[in-house]
């Protein structure tokens, strides 16, 4: 706030002011104003699609992520010179907007369900200071269903199975999905209870089914009511139902909304817009192939490790991977990382981290180059050791750059991968064809643990770059008193 001087007040130019909660005005700075004009003629040229939206400060240092159903109109509502924003988004995003906000980065995404659970994994992985949900790990809920039983059960579940199921989703609403299910239930009638049901098992004659068998809800093969190849042909339907997203039935419920309305049958009406309204929750969902959790399946190190050495062909399965990466912003303060694993473990020990000396303006593959040459140029000499792998962040052409340092070296490399983050597809040097694994494979999900791991390490140093690089340097910082000698 700008104070004038005692006496006789004088006019002063008119400045934009904002209104703070309680209802005191406080006036904005020029620089401030200039700041906020920017990011608004910026969020007029992004596009009427949805997305993902990052606030960033002057580090680069992401403070907060969003989604929107239209990027332009969403960024943009937050640099309108109306727009209260204690009042509609709460007083830390008003200051994190009023203060701290410098620039702002968007992702397109096809579709909202899309843009939400690239937020959701975002914001997992990045931890901004001012989003306060989908911090906790919580993954979205799944639908699964155990096609490796004989009566296969049909259940939701955050923690799914890595083989012998059927997934579908991730679903944006477990509350949705719950909703959902006992109307398939009524049409499928699959169960969805935790028995071991045997089909040669004599004692299903003599059992007596819950309640969902009476209400018509399930078909009780826990009692022999229904043979394995009827039961089977019925999950067959739902797999075939849930691929349609439930299209077909959906339109049936509707008709007959429609014509229960038309007879006046308000409650009955009622009843069926809210089946419709669960069903249609099924379309709210991703697919397991593009919008995988990592955090929900759990694999052992050992699998992972055992499956990557069959497709390196390797004679044993590899015990150490080290991972590179490289992280600027805009090609400023680039650093590079290094991580080690060790049987499929992190082993903090051995991370190294590197100021990157001779690339700029963001070249990735001369910053690349220079990490590997610095790494290994000692390796086989005195204590120092090849890992069995080197993982590279990247595609084709990071693969190629981190080659192109051994070309300086005395010693070949060890086995040379990337992991290209879009498409999740590895690449091997010395060999043509890509390598694309199922997104709960043992070996692809070690590989995305090293590499993220990697990015990690390299993003908290280049943050820590540009932290050093704006803060005044010491004893100039502001208030700061000398001591006496």
């Amino acid at each position: 706030m700008h104070r004038l001087a005692t006496g006789k007040p004088r006019r002063a130019a008119r400045q934009p002011h904002t209104c703070a909660p309680g209802g005191i005005i406080t006036l904005m700075p020029v620089e401030g104003d200039k700041r906020l004009s920017r990011l608004r003629a910026k969020a007029a040229k992004l596009p009427d699609a949805p997305g993902v939206y990052l606030f960033m400060d002057a580090a680069g240092r992401v403070l907060y992520v969003g989604k929107a159903k239209s990027l332009r109109a969403r960024v943009g509502s937050y640099f309108l010179p109306s727009a209260n924003l204690a009042l509609t988004r709460g007083p830390e995003i008003a200051h994190m907007v009023g203060e701290l906000l410098a620039d702002f980065d968007t992702v397109v995404c096809d579709s909202e369900v899309d843009a939400l659970l690239r937020e959701n994994r975002l914001i997992k992985d990045i931890q901004p200071r001012f989003n306060e949900r989908l911090k906790d790990g919580k993954t979205f809920p799944y639908l699964q269903i155990r096609a490796s039983e004989p009566f296969p059960r049909v259940e939701i579940t955050r923690k799914p199975l890595s083989e012998g199921v059927k997934l579908y989703g991730p679903f944006v609403s477990v509350h949705d999905l719950r909703a959902a299910l006992p109307l398939m239930q009524r049409v499928f009638r699959f169960r969805t209870c935790s028995l071991e049901i045997a089909e040669d098992d004599p004692r299903r004659t003599h059992f007596r089914p819950c309640i969902l068998h009476a209400i018509k809800q399930c078909s009780a093969p826990c009692a022999g009511e229904i043979s394995r190849a009827e039961y089977r042909a019925d999950i067959r339907n739902l797999q075939r139902f849930l691929q349609s997203k439930g299209q077909a039935v959906a339109q049936q419920l509707k008709k007959r909304m429609e014509k229960a309305a038309a007879a006046l049958d308000f409650e009955q009406a009622a009843r069926l817009r809210d089946q419709l309204r669960a069903l249609e929750s099924l379309q709210r969902r991703g697919l397991v192939y593009e919008h995988v959790q990592p955090e929900a399946f759990f694999v052992d190190p050992s699998e992972g490790l055992a499956q990557l050495g069959d497709l390196l062909a390797a004679e044993r399965p590899p015990r150490s991977i080290e991972g590179i990466d490289i992280a600027h912003l805009g090609g400023g303060e680039t650093a590079g990382s290094m991580v080690v694993f060790i049987d499929g473990r992190p082993f903090k020990q051995g991370y190294r981290r590197y100021r990157i000396r001779a690339a700029g303006g963001g070249d990735d593959y001369t910053a690349i180059r220079e990490v590997v040459y610095r790494r290994y140029r000692r390796a086989g000499v005195d204590e120092e050791l090849f890992p069995d792998v080197i993982l590279i962040d990247g595609g084709k052409g990071q693969l190629a750059a981190a080659h192109s340092a051994f070309d300086e070296l005395p010693s070949e490399p060890p086995a040379l991968l990337s992991l290209a983050k879009r498409d999740e597809v590895i690449y091997v040097h010395g060999q043509s064809r890509a390598i694309r694994l199922a997104p709960n494979e043992p070996a692809l999900r070690l590989l995305q643990a090293v590499r993220d791991e990697a990015h990690r390490f390299a993003q908290a140093y280049h943050h820590n770059l540009r932290r050093r690089r704006t803060l005044p340097a010491k004893g100039q910082r502001k208030g700061k008193k000398s001591r006496r000698p």
